[in-house]
C-alpha cells in the first residue's frame, strides 16, 4: 500500500497562507471602515454597485463574494440605511435588482482616497508587477476550471 503524500508544513500551507494574508490585507480596510458604520460585506456590495448599477442580486452576491441568502439580509439593512435601493425586475418578477443610491455613492466617494492609499501600500510592498501577478494567480485559483496550457 502506498503512503499518501506528506502535507506541507503549516508555514507553507496554501489555505493557511491565504488566511494570514487576508487578515493582514483586511486590517487597514477594517480600520478605514470603522468610522463609516458600514461592514466589510456592505462595503463590498457598495463597491460592486458603484462599478455597475443596477444589478441583479445574484450577480452582486457573486461579485461581492457573498451567499445570495446573506446578501438578501445585508441588502435589507443597506436599503434601510438609504445606501441602496431594491426593486423587482419588471421583466422577471423573481429577480431582485439592487442599485446604489446617492448616499451609497457618497460613502464610496468619501472613502475613495483612503481606499486608494491602502491599495498603493500593497503595491509598494509587492511592486506593481508582482501585485498584478498575484491578482492573476489568485484569479486562476478562483476559476472554476484550470486554464488550458
Amino acid at each position: 500500500m502506498t503512503k499518501p503524500p506528506k502535507l506541507p508544513e503549516t508555514e507553507r500551507s496554501l489555505p493557511i497562507a491565504l488566511m494570514r494574508a487576508r487578515e493582514n490585507i483586511m486590517g487597514p480596510i477594517r480600520r478605514m471602515l470603522s468610522d463609516t458604520g458600514v461592514t466589510e460585506q456592505q462595503w463590498r456590495v457598495l463597491r460592486v454597485l458603484a462599478e455597475s448599477s443596477p444589478m441583479d442580486a445574484s450577480h452582486v452576491a457573486e461579485r461581492a463574494c457573498l451567499l445570495l441568502s446573506s446578501l438578501t439580509r445585508i441588502a435589507r439593512g443597506m436599503a434601510d440605511k438609504g445606501l441602496i435601493r431594491t426593486a423587482q425586475d419588471p421583466r422577471d418578477r423573481r429577480r431582485q435588482m439592487l442599485e446604489i443610491t446617492e448616499s451609497g455613492q457618497k460613502m464610496i466617494d468619501d472613502n475613495h482616497a483612503h481606499a486608494a492609499q491602502i491599495v498603493e501600500g500593497f503595491k509598494a510592498r509587492l511592486g506593481n508587477e508582482d501585485y498584478e501577478y498575484l491578482l492573476d494567480l489568485l484569479a486562476t485559483l478562483a476559476a472554476d476550471e484550470p486554464p488550458k496550457r
